[in-house]
């Protein structure tokens, strides 16, 4: 090889896409925790609204909310679904996003164990496929929007079933993601 021939090192894009998103598009990426050790991700416009970083991720189903217009974060918040009663103030917490949101809905651990029927109802009305499928360590990921209709070709959803023949880690699936470039409102 020549010297001075090296090819020069990708440039780095929002929320560690390989391609950027087109102009007036929003970056997500959506990925699940893993194992023990492999903490679940929200990252939103190459900002890390939840994550190991950001110290705001915990075990079960962690949500952030983001106002679709402005690209701002309203709220972010987690749910243990293993220990104590959280489906109901998910359900609270879901219903308070308001219209022109963004939802972005990632699993850490378990995600299923105390998920209850009435919360799963209003995730399932917001377009989730999975959302009945999901089970005990289940790796879950769910984008979608209340108030206006994404358009269709965006990924919304992805799911790992823990299987013991399988498992990438002990005990554990594989994380999963979902990522894209969301259309911003025409101005």
């Amino acid at each position: 090889m020549r010297p001075g021939t090296a090819a020069p090192a990708p440039k780095r894009q929002k929320c560690d896409h390989w391609i950027p998103c087109p102009l007036n598009t929003y970056a997500y990426r959506l990925l699940s925790g893993g194992g023990k050790d492999k903490y679940a991700k929200i990252c939103f416009e190459d900002e890390l609204l939840m994550g190991e970083k950001t110290r705001n991720v915990g075990r079960g189903i962690n949500i952030a909310i983001v106002n679709y217009m402005t690209g701002k974060v309203i709220a972010t918040r987690y749910f243990d679904m293993f220990e104590g009663d959280n489906s109901g103030p998910m359900m609270n917490f879901i219903h308070s996003a308001p219209p022109k949101s963004l939802l972005f809905m990632v699993t850490q651990d378990d995600g299923a164990s105390r998920l209850k029927e009435d919360t799963k109802k209003v995730i399932e009305a917001l377009g989730s496929k999975q959302i009945r499928n999901i089970r005990f360590r289940s790796s879950w990921v769910f984008l979608t929007a209340k108030g206006f209709e994404l358009p269709a070709d965006i990924q919304r959803e992805n799911i790992n079933h823990s299987d013991s023949g399988r498992n990438r880690y002990s005990g554990w699936p594989a994380e999963v993601q979902i990522e894209g470039c969301i259309p911003k409102q025409p101005s």
